[in-house]
Formats: C-alpha cells, sequence, structure tokens
C-alpha cells in the first residue's frame, strides 16, 4: 500500500472501531470539531466525549480527496455512517495526519452535517 492508501485505511478505521482504535492514531494535543453539543475537543476531552466514542457497522466515504506536502497530508470527503437504531449520518469531513517517526498521526479532524 502506498500513504494515500494506508490514510484512507486509517480514516475508516476511526469509523468502524471505536475510541481505542482512535486514540492510538491521534496525536497528542489534537483539535477535533463535531457539531453541536460535542462542538470544539481539544486533548484529554476528545475521549470523554461520546462523540468520538462512536463506532459505526458500516462508513460509505466518497468525493474522496487527499493532498500531501511531505509529512502532512489532508483528507476530504462526504461520509454516509450507519449503525443499529440511528438514523444514517451524512456529514462533510476533513482530516489532517502529520507523519512522525514513520506513522501518520491524526492532528485535526473535522465533521459538518450534511443535511
Amino acid at each position: 500500500m502506498n500513504d494515500e492508501d494506508d490514510l484512507w485505511s486509517l480514516e475508516e478505521r476511526f469509523w468502524t472501531e471505536g475510541a481505542d482504535s482512535a486514540r492510538h492514531m491521534t496525536a497528542r494535543g489534537a483539535v477535533f470539531v463535531f457539531p453541536y453539543p460535542a462542538g470544539i475537543l481539544q486533548g484529554d476531552s476528545l475521549w470523554r466525549e461520546s462523540f468520538v466514542a462512536q463506532r459505526w457497522r458500516s462508513v460509505s466515504m466518497t468525493e474522496r480527496y487527499f493532498k500531501r506536502e511531505n509529512d502532512i497530508a489532508v483528507l476530504a470527503y462526504r461520509v454516509s455512517a450507519e449503525r443499529a437504531d440511528t438514523p444514517i449520518y451524512e456529514a462533510l469531513c476533513t482530516s489532517s495526519y502529520l507523519k512522525d517517526n514513520g506513522k501518520w498521526l491524526r492532528i485535526v479532524h473535522q465533521q459538518t452535517p450534511d443535511s
């Protein structure tokens, strides 16, 4: 796999594997921006917020955009996520990653509901 494939795989795991997995692929001090009521989260507050801990049974990422400059990469996409007993969640998303000692770590993630 190349870096782009690796990053899309990480992004899908962010949605489907839950908070523990997301924590291991996220840099310390990362910033996440979620719809109300979660809002802007940074540091330890990321892992106390139930919105981050959600595990989706399936996700579809379309309108994918990838841009890399040196050790920074940005993903942008439209997501459709599904799980039992919840309406399908649709949003426009971006994630930025930093390659640190050979490992990609998320430094920013943002979701804007697509209603």
